[in-house]
């Protein structure tokens, strides 16, 4: 193209080494293909051998192995380990086979322990709901009571992990009228009552199990043959059950308040279900039913003209429309603007019929607009309040379906927000309109169909919580209920002080049909009664007759009976849920066993919607509490701290995370929400800058060992997918260091680890580790006793990567290929140890991995244990390692580490690889250190890859041997490395200074990158945090670059 934009040289010269690379790349692969045809062509014997011995060496020849195990059967690894971790292989098979062995249901503990009668351990799982697929939220939750679970039952005790779901009343209902919708252009009207039922359990029978697919991938190890569904018919006789004596009680009463309506389902909803969109001002909202938006955060002023008088009071409204329903006009008793007007009344301008009083309530903010209230108490939770206290007729102006109601004039009929603005108009032509201003204000929507929430007056079923409430909070203040966090006892006592009492009726189909009949006589005599009187709770219509004739003492043939048509507030059976599943209310024997729960996990944002729910009823209706703590986990938030939104793209499936997916993957998952085009374009942008690469395989194990390490007991979470993945290679290193492990337990017939280890002949590294390891017992034991499970993480990744991986294993490679059989033996004996200890010090945090690798470990004929899986093993017990504790020991390693940790970092400085051999000389400042170091020197040079380390009195210094390069270690103690021969000093300050410039420049743009305006709030906390760690990083190699240099020239 002649009229083509010219190059840059910046751009010519991006080509030419993208070119060259193509080059080499090409190159390379000619080169590949010609050995392999030369290799293939070769018939000799050796060169064959050499082959086979490379793709032996090469560490990605086996890296994805295939498991054919049948489902339920026991793992074939009779082959040789796999030479990767792969987690698709890992986890497969063992699920399947730990089920059906048992190894999670309770009355395992008496197989494998007869006659033992141990301490029952009850954790039931928050039931999740049945329209639901797995969240990271779930992830977290199943985690962290798996690892309770887990870890108690490796400790002997008879465990139950109880699962479960929820009938989700509301959320299951939308789902299943959408559907028929769209499938079948039908509505559940078109169906009745009955056949809509049929249609949610052909529903959830179709649906209903892909919930608990998804936890047993999760790895979580509850008893199947007790899972619980919220309407199975046990369940369905609790809940009848307890609201027939909650009702005969008087705990549970019926009357005539505001509920939060949903115009798009026609339902009640409960506070939880309902989203507070805060605006700071005029705001437009869609709103379910409307084609134009509708305009919130606004304060409308109107006059009402006073009876009898050319005056006019001025009242502000969030909502004009509902001034169809004003009952009166409110000013505080102080307000000398009004004293004169109290008493008085107001005209309203489109219901003739109706005066408006004007009184005083010190509930009004004289502040606040013009200090004049109106009140319309069927519509505004405060203005309900006042309409009681005054004694206001109460009038309702719109409908269940989001209408005006009838008697509101010419607006009756109009959908409310169309009304909106007619009244505004009405006003204004009535010369009443006194403008509008900004107002910022929060407006509730229903999470469901995203409809504004109107307040209306409804008759509905009640439950008194003030009791209830009292108990709650005394139990907590007692101790006899732990929360943990403890700050949030706060939260808990706040919420209960000032708990209303809880509405249960929902206007549902599906879900517990409230146990009520409304009574009347055939007779038609007057029932002069209120209307909340005239109601009987009972199991069956039968009986509801029975307790009726009784309650009215007239005959059962006289009775008329209308059975409630709605529903309970899925809370209700939820607030059971710990005690119904056990067969309550009868005696069962899993009542006697595992009820109250040890504990509850939950995520704190339901602490007061479900958890104090549980509380209340549990002791209403058992006497008891229903678990003994409450474990409150943190929210999970994107790596910007962002609330997890599918319109943002930020939602993380876990399955995603375990088995990996491609940015294309991740964005054809939004086609098939329901994301309009704007919010898909906005989420794939979203994705592409979070995951330009999709998302990698982590795997099971690693990605709860990741939310096991985010729980630092805060309110929130914000999940790096990055930080999962590291989490993976640490489970590589693991497998590394087994396959190693295991490869020197076959390396001679003739030794073999024993469990029972002869100390006296232990080299002060064996002892060194089993000390560690004694440490990383107790620790864990403490950290998840008490659910701090960011610690036992970091307890079992230290021991494992930096104690084992990087020091044990490398320090004893000569004994291992020595010559010295006792020592050898000894070392072989102290591997086994900690990777049998170890894997079940991690078997309750990643299961999978654990139990793939001690499956492999060579059982030992005089071990303190025996068990067929891992995750029936006996959980180390700190009392059997204290023998190993040695402080003294542990602390000369840390002296020995520092030294080594120096050495290395000089080597780094002057790129000595480890086949350079150096010598080393220790000038130790006291004699104390002097010996401790003696004794380590072996371990020294082994982990410094020396020729030999000597160490010297203070006193000695006239022994450095000259052209030694000098690093101070602390206080303690100089090393110098003796250079001569092994560097030339002019190239390696050259190469050094080079090498120093390069990371300057490196720093520079960090720092120009994290300067930048928006960097704190566009940058993920985990990228801000990994550029933070890489300046400091090159900083400090700055800083050990600039010393090098010094050295060296101090040399010449």
């Amino acid at each position: 193209m002649a009229d083509a934009k010219p190059k840059t040289e910046k751009e010519l010269k991006k080509e030419a080494e993208k070119a060259a690379k193509i080059a080499k790349f090409e190159e390379k692969q000619k080169k590949l293909a010609e050995q392999k045809a030369k290799a293939a062509a070769s018939d000799k014997p050796a060169k064959e051998k050499f082959f086979q011995a490379k793709a032996k060496k090469d560490p990605t020849a086996n890296a994805i192995p295939v498991d054919t195990t049948t489902p339920g059967q026991k793992k074939d690894i009779s082959s040789e380990i796999p030479s990767a971790y792969s987690p698709s292989y890992v986890e497969s098979a063992w699920y399947s086979w730990w089920e059906k062995e048992g190894y999670f249901k309770p009355e395992y503990v008496d197989k494998l322990n007869p006659g033992s009668n141990p301490e029952s351990f009850t954790i039931c799982i928050p039931p999740p709901n049945v329209t639901g697929t797995l969240h990271v939220g779930h992830a977290l939750a199943t985690t962290v009571e798996d690892t309770i679970t887990r870890f108690n039952r490796m400790h002997g005790k008879r465990t139950l992990f109880n699962p479960g779901c929820d009938h989700a009343g509301i959320a299951t209902q939308v789902v299943v009228e959408k559907r028929l919708k769209r499938e079948r252009g039908l509505t559940r009207h078109d169906l009745g009552r009955d056949r809509f039922n049929q249609e949610v359990w052909h529903w959830k029978n179709e649906k209903g199990d892909v919930i608990y697919d998804q936890f047993r991938k999760l790895g979580a190890s509850v008893d199947w043959d007790r899972a619980v569904f919220t309407m199975d018919p046990k369940m369905c006789r609790a809940v009848t059950e307890a609201f027939i004596r909650m009702h005969e009680s008087g705990t549970i009463y019926r009357s005539n308040r505001l509920v939060n309506w949903s115009c798009a389902l026609r339902s009640a909803i409960s506070d939880i279900e309902v989203d507070k969109k805060e605006l700071t001002g005029s705001t437009l909202i869609a709103v379910p039913g409307y084609d134009q938006k509708i305009e919130f955060g606004v304060l409308n002023s109107f006059a009402y003209k006073i009876e009898g008088s050319d005056e006019e009071i001025v009242v502000s409204t969030t909502r004009i429309e509902t001034m169809l329903g004003d009952s009166g006009i409110a000013v505080h008793p102080d307000d000398q603007r009004y004293k004169h007007l109290v008493g008085k009344k107001c005209i309203h301008p489109f219901i003739a019929s109706r005066e408006l009083p004007i009184f005083s309530d010190s509930f009004v903010e004289m502040e606040f607009g013009t200090g004049a209230v109106k009140i319309t108490p069927a519509h505004d939770h405060n203005d309900y309040e006042v309409g009681m206290r005054q004694k206001l007729p109460f009038h309702n102006c719109i409908t269940d379906d989001g209408l005006i109601s009838n008697g509101c004039g010419e607006f009756s009929g109009m959908k409310r927000f169309d009304a909106r603005n007619a009244v505004i108009e009405a006003l204004k032509a009535k010369g009443l309109y006194r403008g509008k201003e900004d107002n910022p204000m929060v407006v509730p929507t229903c999470s469901r169909s995203k409809d504004v929430i109107e307040p209306i007056l409804k008759p509905q079923w009640y439950v008194k919580c003030d009791h209830m409430a009292e108990k709650a909070m005394s139990a907590v203040a007692s101790g006899d209920l732990q929360i943990i966090p403890e700050f949030h006892k706060a939260t808990w006592n706040r919420w209960l002080e000032s708990s209303r009492d809880w509405c249960i009726s929902r206007q549902l189909w599906w879900g517990h049909r409230i146990p009520a009949y409304y009574v009347s006589f055939t007779d038609k005599r007057e029932q002069p009664l209120p209307e909340e009187e005239y109601w009987v709770s009972a199991k069956t219509e039968e009986e509801a007759r029975q307790k009726a004739a009784k309650k009215f003492q007239v005959a059962e043939d006289l009775i008329q009976l209308k059975w409630d048509e709605d529903v309970l507030d899925t809370w209700f059976s939820s607030g059971m849920w710990p005690f119904a599943v056990f067969g309550w209310p009868d005696n069962t024997k899993d009542m006697d066993l595992f009820f109250p729960s040890a504990v509850l996990e939950t995520g704190h944002d339901i602490l007061f919607f479900w958890v104090a729910r549980m509380v209340f009823m549990a002791q209403e209706l058992t006497g008891k509490l229903p678990f003994k703590e409450i474990l409150l986990h943190a929210m999970i938030r994107d790596a910007h701290g962002r609330k997890m939104s599918k319109s943002l793209g930020n939602v993380i499936d876990p399955l995603d995370v375990i088995r990996g997916v491609t940015l294309e993957g991740l964005q054809a998952q939004l086609l098939s929400g329901n994301l309009d085009e704007k919010e898909i374009a906005v989420a794939k942008a979203g994705q592409a800058r979070d995951y330009p690469d999709g998302i990698p395989e982590c795997g099971v194990d690693a990605l709860r060992f990741a939310l096991l390490n985010y729980t630092s007991q805060g309110r929130d979470i914000n999940l790096d997918v990055l930080r999962v993945q590291g989490y993976r290679f640490f489970c590589n290193k693991i497998w590394q260091a087994v396959r190693f492990s295991l490869n020197q337990f076959n390396e001679k017939p003739e030794q073999k680890p024993t469990f029972n280890i002869d100390l006296s002949k232990a080299t002060p590294t064996d002892k060194w580790i089993l000390s560690k390891l004694a440490k990383a017992v107790k620790e864990t034991n403490e950290t998840l006793k008490v659910y701090n499970f960011t610690q036992a993480t970091s307890i079992t990744y230290n021991f494992w990567l930096y104690d084992f991986c990087d020091v044990y294993i490398e320090a004893i490679k000569p004994v291992l290929y020595g010559d010295n059989p006792t020592l050898r033996q000894i070392a072989i004996s102290v591997l086994h140890l900690c990777v049998d200890t170890g894997l079940r010090l991690i078997s309750p945090l990643m299961p999978f991995i654990s139990e793939e690798l001690w499956q492999r470990l060579p059982r030992l004929a005089d071990s303190d244990y025996s068990a067929p899986s891992i995750m029936v093993a006996q959980y180390p017990l700190t009392e059997r390692y204290e023998k190993y504790q040695n402080e003294k020991l542990e602390a000369a390693f840390e002296f020995a580490k520092e030294v080594v940790g120096k050495v290395r970092s000089l080597r780094a400085d002057y790129d000595l690889t480890a086949r350079t051999k150096i010598t080393i000389q220790i000038l130790a400042e006291t004699a104390d250190d002097q010996s401790m170091l003696n004794d380590l020197s072996d371990v020294i040079a082994t982990l410094t890859w020396s020729k030999s380390v000597t160490i010297l009195a203070k006193s000695e210094s006239d022994k450095i041997e000259k052209g030694s390069a000098h690093i101070a270690c602390g206080s303690r103690c100089q090393v110098y490395i003796n250079l001569t021969g092994i560097i030339d000093t002019v190239k390696e300050i050259e190469k050094l200074g080079a090498k120093l410039q390069k990371n300057q420049i490196s720093v520079k743009k960090i720092s120009d990158i994290q300067s930048t305006a928006d960097y704190e709030q566009k940058v993920p906390s985990g990228i801000r945090a990994r550029d933070q760690e890489k300046k400091a990083s090159l900083e400090k190699e700055i800083e050990n670059i600039t010393a090098a240099i010094a050295q060296l020239k101090a040399l010449n």
